[in-house]
């Protein structure tokens, strides 16, 4: 994914990486109108907003524009409507240099004709005749600086308090992600071609993991970005907004967000899809936050993967004979005046210790209004119910796994499937454990009888569910397995050892591959296994925090009946890939099991108060946690929009099992005597090695999303 999701954004960064590859200079920008993409049509500009902007920045910074577009669009952002120097910014006849650090440098050239400068607590945009400015070598090849000097502020200059710092970690977050891209892009391609030792070095892991957690630094940055962007944009903030709020004091907006403690109480008192249709523009604290998380990722991903490029490029990494080293400098200079990534961190830490929260959720079509009155009548409805009778309307009418094909689910497209995500939180549908891998399996591959056996049963929780998949010699090779499927008189005798199957002491019923021919994707076969039969034998597993999830299961000469194979003989690594890649919506506000940042912030709150140092760790954490959030309603955006989820889904699931172990390892050293957090860092230390360890995964990014050679 870019920043942009829909088709107009796309098209927009198409026709920016175009302009782009034919050479850039501040004609070609003018001439395309790209200096007023956000400025108002009547001043000039396009019309559009900071989300656009934000899309035509990523496409420069990975063409490694230079010269004074960033610092003269930041400079129209920050003015009103009605300012008359919008029209000079929007065209590019005026060019402007922009103060970001403590010490006077400013982002721009010395010849630039308007300066936006800190004055008294705000903000002014003074021209070259009350300013002294000097040009300032800095670590950027290609884009000037200069430090600048205020002389005089003449009448009428002043802007006020303006969220200039703000404005420009999102502007400098999306050009940092342009940068990432390149570097991304080009380590991966040189990897495919170098070869050392008699093959290409994209095939060895060490390189191959380099560049696919740079991806996974990208794809969180560009969440972060794109949320920043919007929270931005959708709090009612055009430019002109934007500068006349600023100018109000914190009672005047306070008054205007018509937030009052009891406001606040009757809103928490809401149900979640009240909340979710009634969500205004974002109030001031939640657009802070979301610009925080941006300024904290953003710039640090464009540097690493810039530097984890020269590495992979090698010596010629190191050379001016290659750019690597441009797009570092440009990496490095963005985040000194984008902003310490510590101070950030802690800002971020303390909005979400007072209370703020951001909003993820999607912005629906008008199609679903509709959709949303039918599915809420019916929520509202079942709601009324007696429990059981509850659960089992639940199954019969298909809204435990929406997305199935009737009879067993609503056959919901992606917008039904989210209007009821969103209408049904209160209900509470049941979990259904693994059994929600085993049910897809037997609708797409299974007989009706299999169907009409165990589908309603499982729905209502008769029946639970185990995996018979691992085995000792085969975790993430899953299909090196090697029990063993042997013809009998009626069925099938299974021997083999199976292991760390998930409460397999409870199941009922377990979704079994084992081997029928000795090829080794073809010839497996995909079975149901009454775990009550002769010869199933389990062994519970003590694990790290001492609880018993995990099993070893023997198969001894185990008996399943022909009528209990799903799918065809020998095709069951068809259906078992099926099942781990079937098709259904993700949903942002849930992105994984284990500890989360708000149950970090809950810790926070409770305690007197962190050293600075845990602040900023804090403030880091939250950030990569709320990315991870973004990251899932891009997804669910990217769904809604007709393309897939691409890169995005498997990047949120690494991101997430990680993000849960840094969550409890922090909380556990805040509070060490917590019965809670001494069972998290012990339980989520499994979470980056079940379902496919982290190794394996970024195996997968760099191979399908990134093109890296295999491995032989």
């Amino acid at each position: 994914m870019s920043i942009g999701l829909t088709e107009e954004h796309r098209a927009l960064a198409d026709s920016v990486r175009g302009l782009a590859g034919r050479g850039i200079d501040r004609a070609v920008l003018a001439r395309q109108g790209l200096f007023g993409v956000h400025v108002p049509e009547s001043r000039g500009g396009q019309g559009y907003g900071l989300p656009e902007l934000c899309v035509v920045l990523e496409e420069l910074g990975r063409a490694r524009a230079g010269g004074a577009f960033l610092p003269t669009v930041l400079a129209a952002a920050t003015l009103a409507a009605d300012n008359p120097l919008l029209e000079g910014l929007a065209d590019g006849t005026l060019t402007a240099a922009v103060v970001l650090s403590g010490t006077a440098t400013a982002l721009g050239p010395a010849d630039a004709d308007l300066f936006l400068v800190p004055v008294d607590g705000g903000w002014a945009l003074l021209d070259g005749s009350s300013v002294t400015a000097e040009p300032l070598e800095g670590v950027d090849l290609d884009r000037p600086l200069c430090t600048v000097t205020v002389t005089e502020v003449p009448a009428g200059r002043e802007l006020g308090p303006v969220p200039v710092r703000e404005l420009a970690a999102v502007l400098i977050g999306a050009e940092a992600c342009g940068l990432a891209a390149w570097a991304v892009d080009t380590a991966a391609s040189y990897a495919k071609v170098r070869e050392q030792f008699g093959r290409p070095i994209g095939q060895f892991q060490g390189v191959k993991h380099r560049v696919a957690a740079a991806l996974v630094a990208l794809e969180q940055a560009r969440a972060a970005v794109w949320d920043a962007a919007r929270a931005l944009d959708t709090a009612g903030r055009t430019t002109s907004d934007r500068a006349e709020e600023a100018g109000r004091t914190a009672s005047d907006r306070a008054e205007a967000a018509g937030r009052t403690a009891s406001d606040r109480a009757e809103a928490a008192g809401r149900t979640a899809s009240d909340r979710a249709e009634a969500a205004g523009p974002a109030d001031e604290d939640e657009v802070w936050l979301a610009v925080g998380v941006a300024a904290v990722l953003a710039p640090d991903a464009a540097v690493r993967c810039a530097a984890d490029a020269i590495q992979v490029l090698g010596g010629i990494g190191y050379t001016f004979e290659h750019d690597a080293h441009r797009y570092y400098r440009r990496a490095l200079s963005g985040r000194m005046l984008a902003g310490d990534p510590g101070e950030w961190s802690e800002r971020v830490a303390r909005l979400a210790a007072a209370g703020t929260r951001r909003t993820m959720e999607p912005d629906l079509p008008e199609e679903a209004a509709a959709l949303r009155a039918e599915i809420r009548a019916r929520a509202r409805e079942l709601a009324g119910e007696e429990p059981l009778a509850r659960l089992g309307r639940f199954a019969r009418e298909g809204w435990i796994m929406p997305y199935l094909p009737k009879p067993w689910g609503r056959a919901a497209g992606p917008l039904e499937q989210v209007v009821i995500h969103q209408e049904f939180r209160e209900l509470k549908r049941p979990n259904l454990g693994i059994a929600a891998w085993a049910v897809p399996s037997i609708v797409a591959h299974g007989t009706r009888e299999q169907q009409e056996r165990f589908l309603p049963r499982t729905f209502t929780g008769e029946i639970v569910w185990c995996q018979l998949f691992s085995e000792p010699g085969a975790g993430s090779d899953l299909a090196g397995l090697s029990t063993k499927a042997t013809r009998v008189e009626g069925g099938w005798s299974l021997s083999g050892q199976k292991i760390w199957t998930s409460l397999a002491q409870y199941a009922h019923w377990g979704i079994c591959l084992a081997r029928t021919s000795p090829d080794k994707h073809k010839g497996i076969t995909y079975f149901l296994v009454d775990m009550a039969t002769p010869g199933v034998t389990v062994r519970p597993l003590k694990e790290i925090n001492g609880e018993e999830i995990f099993n070893e299961v023997f198969l001894d000469d185990v008996f399943v009946p022909d009528d209990l194979v799903v799918g065809e003989v020998d095709n069951g690594w068809k259906v078992a890939r099926d099942t781990l890649s079937h098709e259904r919506v993700a949903l942002g506000d849930s992105w994984g099991p284990g500890s989360q940042h708000t149950d970090m912030m809950r810790l926070v709150t409770a305690r007197d108060g962190l050293r600075p140092a845990q602040w900023e760790q804090a403030g880091r954490l939250w950030a990569e946690g709320q990315a991870i959030s973004a990251l899932g309603l891009r997804v669910t955006l990217s769904q809604l929009e007709g393309g897939g989820a691409g890169t995005a889904a498997s990047v949120r699931k690494l991101l997430g099992m990680r993000h849960a172990q840094a969550i409890s390892e922090f909380c556990w050293s805040v509070d060490p005597s917590s019965r809670y957090w001494n069972r998290m860092i012990l339980t989520t230390r499994a979470f980056t090695i079940g379902g496919g360890t982290t190794e394996v995964q970024l195996n997968i990014i760099a191979e399908r999303a990134l093109g890296l050679p295999r491995d032989p």
